[in-house]
């Protein structure tokens, strides 16, 4: 029988040498070239079958091999009917139309777990951030202005708290989420509050005393600083009707997705002084960040860069591998964002 075909989208593994040495003599690897990549030419090909009848998409790293552009019903239809699995680096999956992937028999993975430990950190840094009002005083130290400094100095604690004592409140507790809440809970010694669509076990939130809302907008009223971890469903979670819902003098931090926030409304709220403050590793329009928010001495900001630690790159790539392995194997994935087991 002729080996199973898998399409590497992107660059070569650089980190698990071995793992791709041990598919590359399981199955057959085709790895189109960056002209091939681009969104015309790649239909193109999927229309006259270049690549003949694969049987799964490999992406072991994020910031290549998705030059075609999302994966929408427009390429995914073009897919031969022999393609059973797309496992892809990088936890978010909104560029991706996993419905479409679902009704074409096709499950997706991702490599969330990957990240977990390394967005945790990130979110942990932006929750002391926030509460600290460490941006306004590195903003400050970085303007080599003698006047910024001494502001700073002397200023930055009027409105500024230690985390220890207060609601953290948690919109999407997953993986990621939780693992926030421990770091939180454990580490800060904060209050774990959180709203998701699924309730997490008695268990789980007994591990860190977790207070569960039913709602949102509950939830955005007794938290002293709400973060997002939830996945981006194409629509903002956070506008402007939820800004004014939140606790007077709360603060908001985003790991998850950029716009699940109106950034208007957020400076908005923000100047009336609803909010004191947020810390963003996403934004709306990257690689554009919103010139009103980089000018908020109480808006921390990074670059997408929760994720990105050489841990996560090494994990992406094996869980990528792992998770195509396993399905053309006849195994249920590691990973599946989409409900098929294969």
């Amino acid at each position: 029988m002729s080996k199973q075909i898998i399409l590497h989208l992107g660059t070569p593994v650089e980190h698990n040498t071995a793992l791709y040495e041990r598919l590359a003599a399981q199955f057959t690897m085709i790895r189109p070239s960056v002209e091939e990549r681009q969104r015309e030419a790649f239909k193109t090909a999927l229309k006259e079958h270049r690549w003949g009848d694969f049987h799964a998409l490999m992406r072991p790293f994020w910031n290549n091999g998705g030059e075609m552009g999302n994966w929408d019903e427009e390429l995914i239809v073009l897919l031969p009917r022999t393609v059973r699995v797309f496992a892809s680096a990088g936890a978010g999956y909104d560029w991706v139309d996993t419905k479409a992937l679902t009704e074409k028999g096709i499950v997706y993975c991702n490599g969330a777990t990957a990240s977990t430990e390394a967005v945790a950190d990130t979110a942990i840094y932006h929750i002391i951030s926030v509460f600290r009002n460490l941006n306004w005083s590195a903003m400050a130290a970085r303007s080599c202005d003698a006047d910024q400094w001494r502001d700073a100095h002397a200023n930055t604690q009027r409105t500024a708290w230690n985390p220890q004592g207060h609601v953290l409140g948690i919109i999407g507790l997953g993986n990621i989420g939780y693992r926030i809440a421990q770091k939180a809970y454990r580490g800060l010694d904060m209050k774990i509050h959180y709203h998701d669509l699924f309730r997490k076990s008695r268990e789980a939130e007994t591990a860190v005393e977790a207070v569960y809302h039913a709602t949102k907008e509950e939830l955005v009223a007794v938290a002293d600083c709400v973060l997002l971890a939830t996945p981006f469903s194409g629509e903002a979670l956070v506008d402007a009707a939820l800004l004014a819902r939140f606790k007077t003098g709360g603060r908001l931090v985003n790991i998850a997705r950029g716009g699940l926030v109106d950034e208007d409304a957020l400076v908005d709220a923000i100047h009336s002084g609803q909010l004191l403050g947020a810390g963003l590793d996403v934004q709306a329009t990257e690689p554009f960040v919103n010139p009103k928010l980089a000018a908020l001495k109480s808006v921390a900001l990074t670059s997408h860069t929760a994720g990105g630690a050489m841990e996560t790159l090494i994990g992406f790539e094996r869980l990528a591998m792992e998770n195509v392995q396993r399905v053309l194997g006849g195994e249920s994935p590691l990973t599946a964002v989409n409900g098929l087991s294969r």
